[in-house]
Parts: structure tokens; C-alpha cells; sequence
């Protein structure tokens, strides 16, 4: 889920996570555990909303899934069915009012709703919606669709799902929860990830199945896009959305945002990583003394790059797993030790060595640059640093919240110049049919980040004030870099 309005981050953030449990007792605890798994996806808020039958319930608030679901407030949440949802940050935007589920009541009785991705034609629907007299409560996209379930007149909100969501554009996974069903679909092109998974006798659904593993679930297959399915009590019904669309997969889940254990768009994501990792020590040799990782999501793919070049792993870098969110003060002091509060070298590998150091990505620059300073202080005789993806070029807005497009480093500069300015001795980057190739199924994901060749169009629809024009190909200002003093 994404928000309209507001100001743009300046790194890439977690996407949102949804899961559903269908016709299990005590839903709401496996809903929590299931969360848990996803936290990595968002960090913002946490809510479940559960089902019982005859009314529906949520709970959701600001906060880990630690801080919003102890268990009292679990064991409170009663009911046979449940959906859940973690919210990733969007600057300007962090309001109790965004988090979901979202809980409406309508002509078709109480529905609650939980949404992973980004509609590109939201404004627009919006719009049209409030000079017709709705009354908006967020600036959330979903609350679009709400809106648009409640003013259809079909009989059923399956029924009702199949005639509004060709209306929408953009990506979406979705859990749709009314009292006595379960309904997860996922947009024509598949995005965003959404799995479904069998729990004992019943069926469970989640963005990644890292989420069923935890609770003991087993993964069955990704729910397809374009598809809906409908779970009752051991019951599985599925029915297809009326668009035809090329099926479009963010690249990005395999490159940073899923995790390792999870099986993502059918491919294990840790597989996928380290494949990515020998590929690039292909196309990318250089003669050092040791591989590392830019922990933890780069673990994989370093391994990959190591076993290519016949060079040592070493756990050159420590990461503090404890550092919260809201310890990163925008104070410029604590701005400028934000990497040595997250990231520590081990001098006594690194020191007098010739390192390559493997990284996911690279998008403002910023943190690497204080990252390869910190790793020249520790003694580093050279730094080559490898990045395991195609260099970021443009915005995401298919759900995730990227920087504009001026802000993204790769967008104006050259490999050279970006190397001269993190001060590193050699950069490369994984090509992207080299990523196309680990990721496997080529011509069936989205690489627009990389490529700027967006499958849902959104330049004739987005308005200034909603969406980074540059992104549609007009000419930007180039940004200019630091000094490299």
C-alpha cells in the first residue's frame, strides 16, 4: 500500500505484507505469528482484523507487531477468520488513520480490506469519487477501493471485486474479509507477491511463505495473477478478474525486499541471490584477497560472487540488528554516524587486504560512501565494491516508495563518476539479462527501476503534485555530486 500524497523518501523502503487465514480456530494468533515473518516488509504499523461469523473486529496501531499484538490483545481478538497487515513508512504520511486493515461498513454489511502495492490511477478515481460526494478519512489508495466496493451494487463482494478492479491500475495484492469468507486476489500483470498455502484442513494466504513456515503451513503455489480466490471452511474457489494483461513481477523481491527463506514468484529468493552472485563474478572479475557482504541482504549473492572467484567469504562487516528506526535523528551529527550505528568493521580481516565488497543496490550513494570510508579506516589496502542488480535508474510506482528520479545517482551519472565519488578503487554492476537470467522466466517481470520501461502507464493520468514526472521520460536536471574530498 502506498500513499497519494506526501513527500518522498530518500532510499528505497519496505513494501507493506498482508496475510489471511481461513477457518482456523484461533486465527488471530496464527495472523500474528504470520506478521511476524513479514515484519521485514514494514516497520510502521501492524493490524489484524478477524471474523467470527457474525461481526468483524480489528485492531491495529503504530509499532512492530511486538508492540501492537502482546498476548492479551491476541487471545482478545476472537473469530475463525483474519487478515493481517504491516505497513511500511512513507514520510509525511505516518498517521494511525493509514494503517490496516481497513474497516468499512456498507449496504453489504462490514468489510475489511489489507492491500499490498500502489494504484497509479488512484488520484484520478478519487477525484471523480469526491466531486460525486464521498467522503475520503485517508490519503490511502485503499480506501479507493473501498470506496469503490461500497458503491457497487452487486450481490456478493466477490461478484462485486470482478466488476471494479478492472477500474484500478496500477499493482495490488489484496485480503478482502466479510463475516463468513476469505477473499485474496492479486492484480493481471502479478506485481506484487501473493502466495496461498494449506494450514491442517484449511487455506492460508501471504505475501511471502516465510509467513506460512512459521505458523506450519506448506506452501501450495502463488495465487496467479489476474486470479481470486474464495476460502470457506476447506473450500477453495477461483475465479479470474476480466483483464488480460503480460505478466509483470517486480525483479526487486528477489533482488532485496523478500526474504532469503521465502519462496517468491515460484523461485526460492536465496537461490535467485546467490545465482545473481556468481553471475556478476562472471561478468565483473577483479583480483582481490576476500569477498563481503554489505549484511543481511547481500549475504547470498557475495557467497555467489566468492564461489565465482575462487575467493574467501569473510564476515568483514557487523551489522547492529538492535538499532531502532526512530534512533536516526535528523540531527546532521547523528545523520553523519547513522553507518557506524548500523555497520562495524572487523579491522582484523580487513586490514592491509584487497576487498571486494557485494551489495544489493545502490541508490543515492550516500551510504556507501560513508560505508567505504568506514572500511578504508579499518585498514583496507583496496575496496572494489560489486553491486548485484543493474544500476537504479528510475522510480518505482508499482509499491514500493523510491526517491525521485533526480535523486537516484545512476540516473545522471557514469559507473566511473559514481565510482569516483564513493571513493572505491573499481564498481560493477550485475547487467540485467544477468539478473533476468538468476531470476529465471524472463519476459515475465517488471524491471522498470532498471530500464525505465513502465507496463502500466501512468504519464497521461498523474498529476504533478502525485507522481515524480521525470519519471515518464521528460528531461531532469542532473544533480551533482559532493566533492569527493
Amino acid at each position: 500500500m502506498s500513499l497519494m500524497y506526501g513527500n518522498r523518501k530518500r532510499h528505497w523502503n519496505e513494501e507493506c505484507g498482508v496475510v489471511g487465514i481461513a477457518a482456523v480456530d484461533s486465527a488471530s494468533e496464527l495472523a500474528s505469528l504470520a506478521l511476524h515473518a513479514l515484519q521485514h516488509r514494514g516497520q510502521e504499523s501492524a493490524g489484524i482484523t478477524v471474523a467470527d461469523g457474525h461481526r468483524l473486529v480489528t485492531h491495529k496501531k503504530m509499532g512492530l507487531v511486538a508492540d501492537v499484538f502482546d498476548e492479551d490483545v491476541t487471545r482478545s481478538l476472537t473469530g475463525n477468520y483474519a487478515i493481517g497487515h504491516v505497513r511500511y513508512s512513507t514520510s509525511g504520511s505516518s498517521n494511525i488513520l493509514n494503517a490496516q486493515p481497513l474497516q468499512v461498513a456498507s449496504h453489504r454489511g462490514t468489510v475489511s480490506l489489507a492491500h499490498n502495492g500502489n494504484l497509479v490511477n488512484a488520484h484520478v478515481l478519487r477525484r471523480r469519487m469526491e466531486l460525486d460526494g464521498s467522503i475520503f478519512a485517508t490519503t490511502s489508495d485503499t480506501e479507493v477501493i473501498q470506496h469503490l466496493l461500497a458503491r457497487n451494487r452487486a450481490d456478493t463482494c466477490e461478484d462485486a471485486l470482478l466488476e471494479i478492479l478492472p477500474e484500478v491500475k496500477g499493482a495490488y495484492s489484496l485480503v478482502v474479509l466479510t463475516r463468513e469468507k476469505l477473499i485474496a486476489v492479486r492484480d493481471p500483470y502479478g506485481f506484487r507477491p501473493l502466495c496461498l498455502g494449506r494450514y491442517r484442513d484449511s487455506y492460508v494466504v501471504a505475501s511471502e511463505s516465510c509467513a506460512f513456515d512459521i505458523i506450519g503451513a506448506k506452501y501450495l503455489r502463488d495465487i496467479e495473477p489476474g486470479e481470486m480466490v474464495v476460502l470457506g471452511d476447506g473450500e477453495l474457489v477461483s475465479r479470474k478478474l476480466p483483464l488480460e494483461a503480460p505478466e509483470k513481477r517486480c525483479v526487486f523481491e528477489h533482488v532485496y525486499f523478500s526474504r532469503p527463506d521465502s519462496t517468491v514468484f515460484g523461485r526460492n529468493v536465496e537461490a535467485v541471490r546467490r545465482r545473481s552472485g556468481e553471475i556478476l563474478g562472471l561478468e565483473a572479475p577483479v583480483e582481490a584477497d576476500l569477498v563481503c557482504a554489505v549484511p543481511d541482504s547481500s549475504n547470498t549473492a557475495a557467497l555467489g560472487f566468492a564461489k565465482t572467484a575462487d575467493l574467501p567469504f569473510e564476515l568483514a562487516l557487523i551489522r547492529n540488528h538492535y538499532v531502532g528506526r526512530t534512533f536516526i535523528s535528523p540531527a546532521q551529527k547523528v545523520r553523519d554516524m547513522s553507518v557506524r550505528i548500523k555497520f562495524n568493521p572487523v579491522a582484523e580481516i580487513i586490514e592491509g587486504k584487497r576487498i571486494v565488497v557485494v551489495d544489493d543496490s545502490i541508490v543515492r550513494g550516500t551510504t556507501m560512501r560513508k560505508l567505504v570510508k568506514l572500511i578504508r579506516g579499518a585498514g583496507a589496502k583496496e575496496v572494489h565494491l560489486r553491486i548485484a542488480s543493474p544500476p537504479v535508474t528510475n522510480p518505482c510506482y508499482y509499491g514500493i516508495d523510491t526517491p525521485v528520479r533526480n535523486e537516484l545517482i545512476a540516473s545522471s551519472h557514469t559507473v566511473d563518476e559514481i565510482a569516483t565519488y564513493l571513493r572505491v578503487d573499481s564498481l560493477a554492476y550485475l547487467s540485467l539479462p544477468g539478473l533476468l537470467e538468476a531470476a529465471g522466466d524472463q519476459g515475465k517481470y517488471c524491471e522498470a527501476c532498471f530500464s525505465g520501461n513502465y507496463p502500466v502507464s501512468f504519464a497521461e493520468e498523474a498529476g504533478k503534485d502525485v507522481f515524480d514526472n521525470h519519471a515518464a521520460g521528460a528531461e531532469i536536471p542532473v544533480k551533482p555530486l559532493p566533492p569527493v574530498s
